[in-house]
């Protein structure tokens, strides 16, 4: 209704000659007036309409907020976790020999892993007494493999740490994921509301983080070990081509002196 009006006073306007009209009474009908008026009419509109849309906006907010702080328990009650995700209980290995208690300790703590590990392994010996009787070629080989006996211990040593760590944490995780689930499930008003849900999304996200810190953490550990194998495929590779390398001088040396041996022999 309100265009069809606004259509009829531009149609009007636009109707009547250029030279202006008179009226009875001595009314002029002045046309460029008519078309301002007309523009004005049509502005009024316009702001109107962005009135109305404005405040359908604001309604539509506030209906949704509401909505949320007052949802029922049964829109999210089906979502519950009725299950808990737990670290298995570490099994008491046998202790025949009364060296296993402190490695299962420190897998469920973290604590003294370094000796529990030596614990149940065989001690690192000391430096070979003939070590500085050997010659260089000699010396580096010794050093080596027992390099990679020292970093074996110090990597198997950080893996079981790292594993009590995550252990020890836990419980506690598993509290703070059981409080979010009883606080975003809860028929309380003052739970649905959107700040304490953004409050809940932002300690879930914290929880995402450290679970993947964890996780980085256990592929470090493992890379560790798998750094250690490689080096000792490493030091054993490059012993062969020390030994290959040498062969042929050792082989010389040898051949000479058994064929001057002999020799001599024949000759006595």
């Amino acid at each position: 209704m309100r265009k069809f009006f606004v259509f009829a006073v531009i149609a009007s306007a636009f109707s009547v000659p250029v030279a202006q009209a008179q009226f009875g009474s001595g009314i002029v009908f002045d046309p460029t007036q008519a078309i301002h008026a007309a523009q004005q009419i049509v502005q009024a509109g316009q702001l109107y309409t962005t009135t109305v849309q404005t405040s359908q906006n604001v309604i539509g907010a506030y209906n949704l907020a509401q909505r949320m702080a007052t949802a029922p328990q049964s829109l999210y009650s089906s979502y519950s976790n009725t299950g808990q995700q737990m670290w298995t209980t570490v099994t008491q290995p046998a202790n025949t020999y009364g060296n296993t208690q402190m490695w299962t300790s420190a897998l469920t703590t973290g604590a003294s892993a370094f000796a529990g590990n030596q614990q149940v392994s065989v001690s690192p010996a000391a430096r070979i007494s003939g070590y500085n009787t050997l010659d260089s070629q000699g010396q580096q080989q010794l050093a080596a493999q027992g390099a990679t006996a020292d970093l074996s211990d110090t990597a198997n040593a950080t893996t079981l740490q790292t594993l009590g760590t995550i252990r020890t944490n836990a419980p506690q995780r598993e509290a703070d994921i059981s409080n979010l689930e009883q606080a975003s499930h809860s028929s309380d008003p003052t739970q649905q509301t959107e700040l304490a849900t953004l409050q809940r999304i932002n300690q879930a996200m914290l929880i995402q983080l450290r679970t993947q810190q964890e996780s980085n953490e256990m592929v470090q550990a493992q890379s560790l070990l798998q750094m250690v194998g490689q080096k000792q495929q490493q030091d054993a590779l490059k012993m062969i081509f020390q030994a290959a390398d040498g062969y042929e001088a050792n082989y010389n040396a040898n051949v000479t002196s058994s064929a001057s041996s002999v020799a001599n022999a024949y000759h006595h």
